[in-house]
This record gives C-alpha cells, sequence and structure tokens, in this order.
C-alpha cells in the first residue's frame, strides 16, 4: 500500500501542475514511510538528499578561526623591541677580551696618575717647608761652622751643601799648593752634583704622568677601532643594518677612548702644575747652594787660625796660599 502511494505520489509530480499536490501527498506519506520497517528506495533519496540548514556554517568557521588568531599572539608578542642596559659596567661586561684588558690598563694607569698627584703634593710641600726654614735659619750665620749649628738635627739639602764644603775644606787641608779658587771651584761642583740628584728626586714621578698624558688617548683609540672592527664583522654575520643591533658595540667600543681621555687629561694637567712646582723648588735649592758657597769664600778669606773646620784650630798648621 505504501509502496503504491509513494508511486503515485511520484507520478503527480512529474506533470507541472501536479508538483504542488505532490508535494502535500508526500508530506502526509513521509510520516508512514518512517514507520515502516523497508523504506523505499524513492523516499531515503528525497530523505538524504535534504539540505542542511545554512546558519550553522557561521559558528564553524568561527571555530576554526580561533585558533589561528590565538596562534598569531606569540609572533606579536615576540616581535618587541629587545632593549640593551648601555651602563658603562655593563658595557665593560660585554666588550670584547681585548677592549676590557685595554680599559682595564687605562684605569690603573689613572688610578696612579693621581697616586703621584698625592704623593708628590706631599713630598714637595715638606721639601720647601725644610728648606725655607733651613735657609731663615742660616741667614744670619757668618762661618759654615755657625750655620752647621744652627742646622743640628735638622735634615734639608742646606745641610748637605754646608757639610760638603766643610768636608772639602778639610780635605784641602793636607795639600801645600792648595788655593782658595781651588777649593771653591771642588766645592762647587760636589754642591752641583747635590743639585742635579735633588732635582731628580724632586721629579721623581714626572716621567709616568708625561707617559699617561702622551699615549692614553691613542691606547683608547685603539681599543676603539677594534671595538667597531668587531661590530663591523657582527653585522656581516646578522645581515642587518638595525641601529639596535649595531648600537651596543659601537657604544662599547667608544667608551675605550672615553677611558683614554679621562686618564690622559688629569695626567697633562698634573705634569704641568708640578713642572711649575719643580722650578721653584730648584731656585729654593739654588738660594741654598749660593748661601753655602757664599759663607765658604767668607771663611776662605779669613785668617788660617778662624776657618770653619781648619785643623789649625786644633794645633795643626794651615798653609794659605792666594
Amino acid at each position: 500500500m505504501i509502496v503504491k502511494q509513494s508511486l503515485s505520489v511520484t507520478s503527480l509530480m512529474r506533470g507541472r501542475p501536479g508538483r504542488a499536490l505532490g508535494l502535500a501527498l508526500l508530506v502526509a506519506v513521509v510520516p508512514q514511510l518512517a514507520d515502516a520497517q523497508q523504506p523505499g528506495p524513492a523516499v531515503a533519496s528525497v530523505v538524504q538528499t535534504a539540505p542542511s540548514p545554512a546558519p550553522a556554517a557561521r559558528p564553524v568557521a568561527l571555530a576554526e578561526a580561533a585558533p589561528a588568531i590565538q596562534t598569531t599572539a606569540p609572533a606579536i608578542q615576540t616581535t618587541a623591541p629587545v632593549t640593551h642596559d648601555l651602563s658603562p659596567w655593563s658595557m665593560f661586561l660585554n666588550a670584547d677580551i681585548l677592549v676590557k684588558a685595554i680599559m682595564v690598563g687605562l684605569a690603573a694607569a689613572s688610578v696612579l696618575t693621581w697616586t703621584i698627584l698625592l704623593a708628590k703634593t706631599v713630598e714637595l710641600g715638606l721639601a720647601r717647608a725644610g728648606l725655607s726654614r733651613a735657609l731663615a735659619r742660616i741667614a744670619g750665620a757668618g762661618t759654615l761652622a755657625e750655620a752647621m749649628r744652627d742646622l743640628s738635627g735638622r735634615r734639608s739639602v742646606v745641610e748637605r751643601f754646608i757639610a760638603a764644603c766643610l768636608d772639602e775644606v778639610r780635605l784641602s787641608q793636607g795639600n801645600r799648593d792648595a788655593r782658595q779658587d781651588g777649593i771653591k771651584e771642588r766645592a762647587a761642583s760636589r754642591i752641583s752634583e747635590i743639585v742635579k740628584a735633588e732635582g731628580r728626586s724632586a721629579r721623581r714621578g714626572m716621567g709616568a704622568l708625561a707617559t699617561i698624558g702622551s699615549i692614553s688617548p691613542f691606547v683608547g683609540l685603539f681599543g676603539t677601532v677594534w671595538g667597531i672592527m668587531n661590530s663591523f664583522i657582527g653585522i656581516s654575520k646578522a645581515q642587518t643594518t638595525n641601529l639596535a643591533v649595531v648600537a651596543p658595540g659601537i657604544a662599547e667600543a667608544l667608551l675605550a677612548t672615553a677611558i683614554g681621555l679621562v686618564a690622559a687629561i688629569p695626567a697633562v694637567i698634573i705634569y704641568n702644575h708640578f713642572a711649575r712646582a719643580t722650578r721653584g723648588y730648584g731656585d729654593l735649592v739654588q738660594r741654598g747652594a749660593g748661601a753655602a758657597l757664599r759663607m765658604l769664600s767668607r771663611d776662605l778669606e779669613r785668617p788660617a787660625g778662624e776657618r770653619s773646620g781648619d785643623p789649625a784650630r786644633h794645633g795643626a798648621p794651615l798653609r794659605a796660599a792666594g
């Protein structure tokens, strides 16, 4: 019965005027087909070819697009700019081993410069003060012996001058042909040696200042050239000219030049300062040498028994020449 109804429905649907009537009969026949144990092939084909509802496609598309949106989030986060710590200490730690060695050497040179400044300031200050007091003490002395008594227990270069003059007079007593001019000449030679030694002592450390002031900029420049060369090598390997990539290496290289200037500029200034200070101290030393030679000349012009350090005062005869 059901098969006959389905055949009749399909026959009615073949004609254009009976399509509407066929659809109505189909609605009536479908429930009966669902209850039947063996549905007809025509009804099964109609049910299988029924279109699925269209609105369900949009949620599926959104669900499929959600993972793609989520996977793009890490990519966006990884493109954030990388920041570099460009503090001097960080740049030193990130620099090349050779550039580090240059920086350490320049820093040590700077420490040496300030050490020389402190040491030479104390040394020259004490020497000038002692020399000034010694010159003040012997200003009223008429003989070398009186000057030596006034300087008793006070170590200074003036005491060395007077001791050299007295020693030369003592050594010349046994020479019968000794003349005043010869004694003065020999005493002046010994005093000149003392003056030169005192000048060398006053200039001690200034050679290091001159060396640091002259070569430190070039040493720092060598470190800069080496660091920039390494930076360009890194640029070629990274195959990028982005400033964020090359700037840290160039900054580390320029730090070497900065440290070189920090070491050189104070060294030059301190060297010039001590050059003037040593010249002033040298003038005071020359004053002491002149005072000792004048007292020696006065002693030699006195009678033989009144000369400072004269053995005749102790019973030994002295033959004065001249």
